[in-house]
């Protein structure tokens, strides 16, 4: 059975990105035929773990929910151009290649379109460079698109769904669902 993983770095609890961020995990599964459950990683809840120097427990299951998604959908609200430190602080307790063999897709939510590169530039190259494959385009989510979340999501899943189910299907024998394409 293939694993949806959903990890979300806003440092607040309740976000509209993890508002966001599980729905595009829920819209890409039902895509690829994904019929299991969605599991979430919510940094806000690490927080003080993740920047403690010796080890944690939670932040240990966090990292191997998230090493063993087939599909991890990664989410961040755009601060200063980018991703959250937050974020950056949990992916740099990866080994190198730790996220090889998963589909990772990259999501950020922003005030500014000015910002929407940040997911190809700065998000994008960092999941790639942990072994990811990432199919582009990665979902740059403007604020005032959230009230019309499932159409953006629709259009977004359509794109990148067939690339995530061949990418699955390589490893897994998954194929896209049936006019799931359209």
């Amino acid at each position: 059975m293939t694993s949806v993983v959903t990890l979300v770095g806003n440092p607040r609890g309740g976000s509209r990105t993890r508002i966001a961020a599980v729905a595009a995990a829920e819209a890409i599964g039902e895509r690829i035929g994904h019929d299991g459950s969605h599991e979430v990683v919510d940094l806000s809840a690490l927080g003080p773990q993740l920047l403690a120097p010796g080890p944690s427990a939670g932040v240990e299951v966090a990292l191997e929910l998230v090493t063993g998604a087939d599909v991890l959908v990664v989410a961040s609200p755009t601060y200063k151009g980018t991703y959250t430190g937050l974020l950056k602080a949990f992916l740099d307790r990866l080994p190198p290649a730790a996220l090889t063999g998963v589909a990772a897709l990259p999501v950020l939510v922003m005030g500014d379109p000015r910002h929407a590169l940040a997911v190809e530039v700065h998000l994008r190259p960092l999941l790639v460079e942990l072994g990811a494959h990432v199919p582009t385009p990665g979902l740059a989510l403007l604020e005032r698109e959230l009230p019309d979340l499932g159409e953006v999501l629709a259009r977004w899943t359509g794109r990148v769904a067939p690339q995530v189910a061949a990418a699955l299907g390589e490893r897994t024998g998954i194929r896209l669902r049936e006019g799931a394409g359209t």
